[in-house]
């Protein structure tokens, strides 16, 4: 049996911050870091227990960013910038959950990867 002597690294956390929402189809991912990129918190519909389509409601959205901010803002995170990525469903209702937990969103970043004609998309969906 061997022992894992692997320390939990200690984030230093200033009063300003980033927000990172990632949208997809299938899930929504939120992670609260500082400056430099290293994450505070972290949240996601499917951490917060949400299975299937239900990952992907603006509800479950919710619930992921409230669950997220609040460990940060207890770490002292106290104004974001935000960026979103992704075509997914909850991106507004995870920013305006952010902001109502007691943490300022100062600006709002969209970066979502738009190919200058990169590879060929997949077929349409016929459903």
């Amino acid at each position: 049996m061997a022992k894992s002597s692997a320390k939990k690294r200690k984030v230093i956390v200033e009063a300003n911050g980033e927000a990172h929402v990632t949208a997809s189809f299938n899930n929504i991912i939120i992670s609260l870091t500082n400056k430099k990129g290293d994450v505070i918190a972290w949240s996601s519909a499917g951490k917060m227990g949400f299975r299937g389509s239900k990952k992907n409601t603006p509800y479950a959205a919710q619930l992921a960013a409230e669950d997220c901010a609040k460990v940060a803002y207890e770490a002292g995170l106290r104004k974001v910038k935000v960026y979103v990525k992704g075509p997914g469903n909850g991106r507004e209702s995870a920013m305006r959950t952010i902001h109502n937990s007691g943490i300022e969103v100062t600006e709002i970043i969209d970066v979502t990867p738009i190919p200058h004609n990169g590879c060929r998309p997949p077929k349409r969906r016929r459903v």
